[in-house]
């Protein structure tokens, strides 16, 4: 267990990502703190303090300013780590790998967590003119694999980002980010016909993440069905946000902003579906959604964009429903069947929640940390 005032055994480090980020902190800090270690996590923050036994420690927040925090923010979050005098580091964002690398070189093990193909989101950054997404995207490339030569580890979060990251470095292993089935085992479970005709999107809410799609399908219902979507998380950027507000379809859409976790768990405990309609991009089509594995846990259907590996998901434990993510009306009559199928619908939801139990939980992917972490030789305090 933790003593107060002892310093910690490992510092995670993030500057992209909230403190309290649901894979970063929810997940990877608190299992480490239940499992022994001493924990502290430096993160753009308004403030110094505990909670689950990981001390959060802060650093100011960029302001939005991207340019801000790659220098001054990263600069900060390593001045702060060294600071904590922690026997490991575990850094969780691509602009921290200089920072990485220092650690590195004072001879301190270090663990790179990698959270997405970062070459492959080039293209989606808009704030990177496209004339320049070729040029970028080769240099990032460049340095991100020449850099993770030098790590102790590097964890990934799906097969796709191991099978590329085990070229570069010997150990490498696979934390996907699956859903805690301990957080939904609160969820109220009044029946299925006491919930709305209303589905739910969780997440990024971005052009080719659904978007437009999503606010067409639900305009195409029919008006009796009475059906909403419950739109929550944040905008990509502003302009897509009024611009959204603009959309047919509009008025048939409750955005709930960014909600906390018990407000997550509140609403997929009142919907009937949840909708995970990414673009088919390469980096789609071989990831592992969090969102999707969510709505498994609470037991709600899926609908989905029609990728094999996901295909292949859905397929073998009969959670939901495959479309042509591109498609508004195929997307629209998905809905329609769940609405208008409860039983059909309710049993989808209850094989979700089977598989989450039996499969893709956050326990197994905690054990592979702890393994790695022991593996290099830190044990808890």
């Amino acid at each position: 267990m933790n003593r107060p005032g002892s310093g910690p055994v490992v510092c995670h480090m993030t500057s992209a990502h909230p403190a309290r980020d649901i894979r970063i902190f929810h997940k990877e800090a608190k299992s480490l703190a239940r499992a022994g270690y001493s924990i502290a996590l430096v993160a753009p923050h308004a403030r110094d303090e505990e909670d689950g036994g990981v001390r959060i420690l802060s650093v100011p927040p960029a302001g939005g300013s991207r340019l801000l925090r790659a220098t001054f923010c990263a600069f900060r979050i390593w001045l702060k780590a060294l600071e904590t005098k922690a026997r490991m580091f575990h850094f969780h964002d691509p602009e921290l790998v200089i920072v990485g690398l220092l650690l590195r070189a004072a001879r301190k093990p270090v663990v790179y967590d990698v959270h997405e193909d970062l070459p492959e989101t080039i293209g989606a950054k808009e704030y990177i003119p496209r004339f320049l997404h070729s040029a970028v995207a080769l240099i990032a490339n460049l340095i991100e694999k020449t850099a993770a030569r030098f790590f102790s580890a590097i964890v990934t979060v799906t097969p796709a980002l191991h099978d590329k990251f085990q070229r570069y470095n010997r150990n490498v292993i696979t934390v996907c980010n699956f859903p805690d089935p301990e957080e939904y085992s609160v969820m109220c479970d009044g029946g299925w016909d006491q919930r709305g005709n209303d589905v739910a999107y969780l997440g990024v809410i971005s052009e080719n993440r659904g978007l437009r799609r999503m606010t067409e399908a639900i305009r195409l219902l029919p008006a009796d069905m009475n059906a909403s979507l419950l739109l929550t998380g944040h905008f990509a950027t502003k302009s897509l946000e009024t611009a959204a507000r603009n959309l047919p379809g509009w008025n048939r859409i409750r955005y709930l902003g960014y909600l906390d976790r018990a407000g997550v768990i509140q609403v997929l405990g009142s919907v009937r579906a949840g909708l995970v309609l990414l673009d088919p991009e390469e980096r789609f089509k071989v990831a592992y959604p969090i969102k999707m594995f969510e709505y498994m846990a609470a037991g709600i259907p899926v609908i989905a964009s029609d990728f094999p590996l996901w295909r292949h998901i859905i397929a073998e434990t009969g959670c939901g429903l495959m479309v042509d993510p591109m498609s508004p009306p195929a997307i629209a009559e998905a809905i329609k069947y769940i609405l208008t199928h409860p039983r059909e619908a309710e049993a989808m939801g209850r094989n979700g929640r089977d598989a989450v139990a039996s499969k893709y939980n956050w326990n197994g992917e905690s054990d592979k940390l702890l393994g790695l972490y022991r593996s290099l030789g830190i044990a808890p305090k």
